[in-house]
């Protein structure tokens, strides 16, 4: 009984951490759109890269855990989600310049509705909640991202092929996080996706120092805030936050990015779109809800 008001003070501040990670994320996007204003998509993606796997160094040298690491996996892991975070990143970099930060933010959310559907293909049964997430998903992107004609627009068709990305990584990580040293692991695939932007770069636009330069506040926040800092208190936040609590949470990520890019940018969405911003917070929400539910009975067996 004395250790309730505890518990709650412990899980009421890993709220508070995560609801801090889904700003940081969200306010990331109106980052990224201004960045565009100053350099190309790949030299963005190129610099903001470096500064995040430089804020990795320290996590590297202060982790706790020291576990086996076998070189040779370990690199063809890195190489693996290193070039998957580089086409997510590219073709959400690439997008964000055709729509707007908000809508980008909420497509970006759709990874959690085809990280199980993913899944499923892969021979892991969905449930009906998953079901029902697509649909709302799916109606939700119509409603946001189709305005005339059935035909979505070019920056919404790229943002949501990041957002396929997004979810390959994301099985992939639940995959390799079981073999290997984690902070290392992070390290070596931005360290790829570090050098595969700055390539792109090289071949597709004309990197100037002094566009960087004008940039360098939209990069230090998308590179330092969103991999150093948010990462770092999202696995600090979810070793004690309730898991419901934590997936309606990081669902504000979008809602966050397009009250920002109102503030921010002028950005306007209509009643449309806000419906369709509904729906797939909705869809997100249904489609790990037996996820959740299995996490509440686990925790509640060994409590």
């Amino acid at each position: 009984m004395h250790n309730r008001p505890m518990a709650s003070q412990t899980t009421f501040k890993a709220n508070l951490l995560l609801l801090t990670v889904a700003s940081i994320w969200g306010l990331s996007f109106v980052a990224q759109k201004a960045g565009m204003e100053h350099v190309g998509p790949l030299t963005f993606n190129g610099a903001r890269a470096l500064l995040g796997t430089l804020t990795l160094v320290p996590l590297l040298l202060l982790r706790r855990t020291r576990a086996r690491i076998e070189p040779r996996k370990l690199a063809v892991q890195g190489l693996f989600l290193g070039w998957v975070l580089f086409g997510g990143s590219a073709l959400m970099q690439v997008g964000i310049q055709y729509t707007t930060a908000g809508k980008a933010g909420f497509i970006t959310g759709l990874y959690v509705v085809l990280v199980p559907v993913f899944g499923m293909m892969l021979g892991r049964a969905a449930s009906r909640n998953v079901w029902f997430g697509v649909v709302c998903a799916i109606a939700g992107l119509y409603l946001l991202s189709v305005s005339d004609g059935i035909r979505p627009g070019r920056g919404d068709l790229l943002v949501l092929g990041g957002a396929v990305f997004w979810a390959m990584h994301m099985l992939l990580i639940d995959r390799f996080v079981r073999e290997t040293d984690t902070v290392i692991l992070s390290f070596a695939q931005f360290a790829v996706c570090t050098v595969l932007s700055w390539l792109a770069a090289l071949m597709f636009e004309t990197i100037r120092w002094q566009e960087i330069r004008e940039a360098w506040i939209t990069i230090t926040y998308a590179g330092v805030m969103t991999i150093g800092v948010a990462l770092t208190l999202q696995a600090y936040a979810q070793r004690e936050a309730h898991p419901s609590h934590a997936a309606i949470i990081l669902c504000l990520e979008g809602a966050i990015a397009a009250l920002a890019g109102w503030l921010i940018l002028g950005e306007i969405l209509s009643q449309r779109m806000l419906a369709g911003c509904a729906l797939i917070v909705a869809g997100m929400l249904a489609s790990q809800w037996s996820t959740i539910r299995q996490i509440k009975r686990k925790r509640e067996r060994n409590s």
